[in-house]
């Protein structure tokens, strides 16, 4: 497993197919494969979460592709870290909610670039980062930050309501939520000012909780790789 983790080919492999498909990904979320381009892809989570796994990975490839001998990805590190729990909050928040919506047509979620950034993408950076990465030299305090990208997100959010009136008549794929609140627990109208509080309030624990469970992965990780 050591040898593998340190495996320059295995990881341009491994990127390099990352690459593809994040791109194949980021194509669609546009609207490229329907021919039906979106005019709101950019306001989504989803959407800018697979952006940013995208520019990352890229970067390590550049990374890995210049190295001359085996060792591990040290790619900003603790950005891949952010970015991976971005990326599995969005895993589990679309299947355990947002997938059976019932203003939600079920078809869209065998789309090539749903099941890519929802399921797929999410899953190969996890993978990424417990086998190419060196475990054991996390710092304890760094699940603390990783609340700032979705809260950074929320503020992003508003800001881009604001910038519209909070215009409520502008409607999503649903037809039943205004696009500016991209999802039903950042509208205030749908689950009220404190509804919304609390939702924001358990997602960003969400993230420090599933940071610390990943910090424990990660000194497991590098136990089994001393031993390796």
């Amino acid at each position: 497993m050591n040898k593998l983790s340190r495996s320059r080919t295995a990881q341009l492999i491994f990127q390099s197919m990352f690459c593809t498909l994040a791109l194949i990904a980021c194509v669609g979320s546009v609207g490229f494969f329907d021919m039906k381009f979106s005019s709101d892809f950019y306001i989504y989570f989803t959407n800018l979460s697979c952006y940013i796994a995208t520019g990352m990975m890229i970067f390590e490839l550049v990374q890995t592709a210049r190295k001359k001998e085996d060792s591990y990805v040290s790619a900003a590190p603790h950005l891949h870290f952010m970015i991976m729990l971005g990326l599995i909050i969005t895993l589990i928040v679309f299947n355990a909610l947002l997938a059976n919506d019932p203003a939600r047509d079920p078809a869209l979620n065998y789309k090539v670039e749903c099941i890519l950034c929802h399921i797929v993408l999410p899953i190969l950076f996890v993978i990424d980062w417990a086998v190419f990465y060196e475990h054991g030299t996390m710092d304890w305090k760094l699940p603390l930050l990783t609340p700032l990208f979705p809260l950074g997100y929320v503020v992003y959010v508003f800001i881009h309501a604001a910038l519209r009136g909070f215009d409520s008549s502008i409607m999503n794929y649903a037809g039943t939520d205004p696009v500016i609140y991209p999802y039903f627990f950042l509208n205030p109208e749908k689950v009220g000012i404190g509804g919304m509080a609390l939702w924001i309030f358990g997602l960003l624990a969400a993230f420090v909780l599933l940071g610390y469970l990943f910090f424990l992965i990660d000194r497991l990780l590098a136990g089994k790789k001393k031993t390796a």
